[in-house]
């Protein structure tokens, strides 16, 4: 579906190599191959963002979740040089918009936000607190 003359998002995942690259350029934490591959055999459905004149994938985000009432966003990225052109935008919407239309009533869409995107995320609808709820992480 194009979002403007330049750019067209499209209901596919990025290749592991071109979302290993979005993440770093984005400058989120770097990711392997094998790492990248299992993200997106996992996920429940994967958009990105592809640079018409260039042919390049320059955005993108998905959800994992179960299909039913739970979902996550992640992996929300746009290239910095291709920022403020509505495709983080784009691609939110689209996830949500699908989980909308296939998700049974009730769906609890969770994510964590850093901030450059929490004004993205306010303006969906999100809440920076539930009330009794914390966040809560762990790497291994």
């Amino acid at each position: 579906m194009p979002i403007s003359a330049d750019y067209v998002l499209e209901e596919a995942a990025p290749s592991p190599t071109q979302y290993c690259a979005l993440r770093e350029r984005a400058g989120m934490t770097p990711r392997s191959e094998r790492q990248a591959t299992g993200a997106i055999a996992g996920s429940w459905a994967f958009y990105r963002v592809r640079h018409v004149p260039t042919g390049e994938v320059v955005a993108m985000g998905r959800v994992i979740g179960d299909g039913a009432w739970y979902f996550n966003v992640a992996d929300m990225a746009v290239l910095p040089e291709h920022q403020h052109q509505g495709l983080g935008n784009a691609v939110l919407t689209a996830l949500l918009n699908k989980i909308r239309a296939e998700a049974d009533d009730g769906a609890y869409v969770t994510l964590i936000a850093d901030a450059p995107g929490q004004p993205l995320y306010l303006k969906h609808g999100f809440e920076k607190k539930l009330e009794g709820s914390v966040g809560m992480a762990q790497f291994l």
